[in-house]
């Protein structure tokens, strides 16, 4: 039996009754209990009750999950040996099968919130031992345990080949085999989940219950932590930074995360529908997919304003696909500089030299200071001569029409800004995600809202998913990144800044996902 700690029992009487339910107050909503549909405010939640073989650091580096260690075996097999006495919830043991199961149902999945582009090297799982599994792959993949730490494992008895929603919403579908178990989903207001028994030899979590509210109001949820409605609150705007780091009940935790708000460029289209000339009339062609152009673009921001003022401190500026510590970063790549005489020079070189018309879209309610950047952008474009109006739109409406089929015409926007993170946390996963030419079939640039496209940087990007050396694949990657950024393929502004206000008496460790996780979460001593 594990007994407290003199120092753990006095912190635990400074906390008001019932303190081991930890209440965490939620910007976002959660809206799926499935593990298998990727949405980062349902996948916070899900981490708790499901595992992977994988888990990451909140750096995103790889570290054990479910299983123990992994190596390559040869150029299509890794070799996984899982963790002793993996069950789930309900005592069943975790088995090969029900890895198999999870695999192909994630990336069977279908909609535009999938795991697909993260399974498609898997190609079979097979039980060496009790112990020990083998994983097949098409080919070299050295990037395959970061994939895998997406993937959460389900009980293939359980979930079986129908499971609805509601069967993953506390029914017979949710057992995993995390240190938590749904208690209740109320869609849209909360969700309660439980501390279950762990193996023996496996510390048990601090906290017996944990409770996630849904408040989206900023100052509404700030007031809740300082009125001790709440112990923890995710997603605090610079705004209120001062009046939570201020507050004698609350402490401030920021960290830089790995969402970074880009600027997509459609250079995949002879004719884009938001430029005109400077009459407004059509173009003949366009401008944006002349490599000078989008330099111009790059040139006119000036990112540290952005980051200073239009986010009030809430961001870093930024020149690549990774912030430092994550993987894919270069270290002496440096941040565009700000320079409109350049940017207007090459205005000119490309043949525009009075500029034309640009309409920009961005996301008006996914950060704090979305808006309000995008409309600085705009300010900024207009300076060097591109005239720009700005449409801030509410998230829903402005994925369903970034994120259009190329069936139904593709993304409609010309210019658009929004932020961007992979689960994995690896920049060449990015770039095959965001920037890679787009095919469906092999899960290639499903975010490539720009279509953009270039067979240097796909040969690149493929060389690098098939590269075992480590230190060739690294060399590649940086090739690769600078490569993108030489070519504005993308231009990137600013990796936003992650912030939590939490009581005085708790400590929060920070994660670049910006999950807010009760593993990660103690009483301080």
């Amino acid at each position: 039996m594990i007994r407290p700690t003199l120092a753990l029992l006095c912190a635990l009487a400074a906390l008001p009754a019932g303190a081991q339910t930890l209440r965490i107050g939620m910007k976002a909503a959660i809206d799926g209990s499935d593990p298998h549909q990727s949405y980062s405010p349902n996948r916070n939640v899900q981490m708790h009750v499901y595992e992977s073989l994988v888990e990451q650091d909140p750096n995103m580096q790889a570290l054990p999950g479910l299983a123990e260690s992994w190596r390559v075996v040869d150029d299509s097999t890794w070799e996984f040996k899982l963790r002793p006495g993996a069950t789930f919830h309900n005592g069943t043991p975790l088995r090969a099968a029900d890895i198999a199961f999870s695999f192909a149902r994630a990336g069977d999945a279908r909609g535009l919130r999938t795991y697909s582009a993260q399974m498609r090297a898997v190609a079979g799982v097979e039980e060496v031992d009790a112990s020990t599994i083998r994983i097949r792959t098409h080919g070299p993949s050295p990037l395959l345990p970061y994939n895998l730490a997406s993937i959460m494992i389900v009980s293939a008895a359980a979930v079986g080949d129908n499971a609805t929603e509601e069967d993953f919403n506390g029914g017979r579908a949710a057992i995993g085999t995390g240190p938590y178990r749904w208690v209740r989903f109320n869609r849209g207001a909360d969700v309660t989940i439980e501390r279950v028994q762990r193996p023996s030899g496996r510390a048990p979590e601090p906290w017996e219950r944990v409770v996630f509210r849904f408040i989206p109001n900023d100052s509404a949820r700030v007031s809740a932590l300082l009125a001790n409605d709440v112990d923890v609150v995710d997603a605090v705007p610079p705004a209120l930074y001062g009046r939570v780091r201020t507050d004698a009940r609350s402490r401030l935790v920021t960290s830089t995360s790995g969402f970074n708000f880009y600027m997509y460029i459609d250079s995949g289209r002879e004719r884009s529908p938001f430029v005109t000339a400077t009459d407004g009339q059509q173009l003949d062609r366009n401008p944006l997919q002349d490599r000078r152009v989008r330099l111009a673009l790059s040139h006119a921001l000036n990112r540290t304003a952005l980051a200073e003022r239009a986010m009030e401190g809430g961001a870093e500026p930024a020149g690549q696909i990774a912030p430092a510590g994550f993987i894919g970063h270069v270290p002496d790549l440096p941040v565009p500089a700000f320079d409109p005489a350049r940017a207007r020079a090459l205005l000119a070189e490309a043949g525009y030299p009075n500029g034309f018309g640009l309409t920009i879209h961005c996301t008006g309610d996914r950060f704090a200071g979305d808006a309000r950047s995008c409309q600085a952008i705009g300010q900024m474009l207009t300076a060097i001569g591109i005239r720009t109006e700005v449409e801030a739109l509410p998230s829903s409406i402005f994925f369903r029409r970034a994120n259009r089929n190329p069936a139904n015409g593709g993304p409609e926007f010309s210019v658009s800004l929004s932020m961007f993170f992979t689960t994995t946390g690896a920049a060449p996963e990015g770039m095959s995600t965001i920037l890679r030419t787009y095919n469906a079939q092999l899960s290639h640039g499903a975010s490539n809202r720009g279509r953009y496209s270039d067979a240097n940087l796909d040969r690149l990007l493929g060389a690098i998913e098939t590269t075992l050396d480590d230190t060739r694949r690294e060399a590649l990657t940086q090739e690769a990144v600078r490569y993108a950024m030489a070519e504005a393929a993308i231009v990137p502004v600013f990796f936003v800044r992650s912030a939590w206000g939490t009581a005085r008496n708790i400590t929060l460790t920070p994660r670049g996902d910006q999950y807010t996780m009760a593993t990660g979460i103690r009483i301080a001593r």
